[in-house]
């Protein structure tokens, strides 16, 4: 085995703010596996709405702007102290990344060392350490250093060994947007020929949701912005409409099972009314805007369940390894970065232009 490096490069977030925030290094230690952890030399990761969000304090309660426009300027007051997703404070400086994989190198005790070697992917909302209690979880790369650096450590249990023909790039693609997407699928209940209307769809969770919903034999519809709409279809819905118009003007008031939000914002009304008696809507996103408003008769009258979905239950995580060895879902990379391009890389993301992944490369 080589013997492996002292330091390493990685990019450390220094606090709230802007992309100066981000500082790409080449003399960070390498990590040292525990009692319980392994070690990971990162194959690729890839950048998600988290990441984002967390850099410029969205999480916090006294912003109520939209995100996608990746505006920090605009938020005049973010109070340190909620500026997480978990609103306990981010420990600076953190070394983000929520999606990882890599090839564990080294374990700590109690870890078998027949498991380095092992090509893995990490989950990335995780069990709190010593805890499987429900909804206590962590976020890798939030609570915990992730995979924006060439090596990584996590606990053992939550290092799943993936077998597939697919690269790092590909296969580190997956895990937090898909696991985000079928967590959402699961709480929902989503049954063959069910209707799903998937907002935001051409974004990293929309697009895997309308895969992990097409699994299901289910029905999917689409909202995006017109540019990419041939590729949605391309990608599967049946139904594909273009972002911003109205949606009673393409479908029928009380003709949807089912709906998989990530986006809120000022349309956010149109969609219990599209909602059937008894349907059901998850959101685990608001990129257009958190404050929404909701005519509360609609909700009881009309019998609609409402779903929250941070948590995941590690089932969640297990079947998405399974989906991938069984070749059942396809990896969407739209574009490579080396990783000291990650400013370039969170510009293109925030500019939403693309469909699918960034993905995030470490030098060798």
């Amino acid at each position: 085995m080589n013997k492996l490096p002292k330091k390493m490069s990685g990019v450390i977030l220094t606090g709230h703010g802007g992309l100066e925030k981000l500082e790409y290094r080449t003399d960070l230690p390498v990590p040292t596996p525990e009692k319980g952890e392994v070690l990971i030399k990162v194959g690729a990761s890839a950048l998600n709405n988290t990441d984002i969000n967390t850099r410029i304090g969205w999480y916090s309660k006294c912003v109520i702007e939209q995100t996608n426009a990746g505006a920090f300027d605009g938020f005049q007051t973010i109070n340190d102290n909620d500026a997480s997703w978990s609103g306990i404070p981010v420990k600076f400086p953190r070394i983000q990344g929520a999606d990882c994989c890599g090839e564990i190198v080294e374990v700590g005790e109690q870890v078998s060392s027949d498991r380095i070697g092992e090509r893995v992917l990490v989950r990335t909302l995780q069990q709190s350490v010593m805890t499987e209690a429900e909804y206590n979880c962590i976020t890798y790369g939030s609570e915990c250093d992730g995979g924006f650096a060439q090596y990584t450590k996590v606990l053992a249990t939550e290092a799943f060994p993936v077998r597939s023909s697919l690269n790092d790039a590909e296969l580190a693609s997956f895990p937090c947007a898909y696991s985000t997407a079928e967590n959402m699928i699961d709480r929902a209940n989503v049954k063959p020929n069910d209707t799903v209307l998937i907002t935001g769809a051409s974004g990293g969770v929309g697009s895997a949701a309308v895969q992990l919903v097409k699994r299901r034999h289910a029905k999917v519809i689409a909202i995006c912005s017109e540019n990419k709409m041939e590729q949605l279809t391309a990608l599967g819905a049946d139904k594909v409409i273009p972002r911003g118009r109205n949606l009673l003007d393409f479908l029928r008031q009380d003709s949807v099972d089912v709906v998989i939000d990530l986006v809120a914002g000022k349309q956010w009304p149109e969609l219990p009314n599209l909602l059937r008696k008894g349907g059901r809507y998850t959101v685990a996103g608001a990129i257009a805007g958190p404050i929404v408003e909701l005519d509360v008769r609609t909700l009881y009258l009309k019998d609609l369940s409402f779903f929250g979905c941070t948590y995941q239950p590690r089932s969640v995580f297990e079947n998405l390894i399974k989906y991938i060895e069984r070749s059942e879902l396809h990896p969407l990379v739209a574009k490579q970065y080396s990783l000291k391009e990650i400013k370039s890389a969170q510009q293109d993301f925030m500019a939403k232009k693309f469909v699918g992944k960034l993905i995030l490369l470490p030098p060798e």
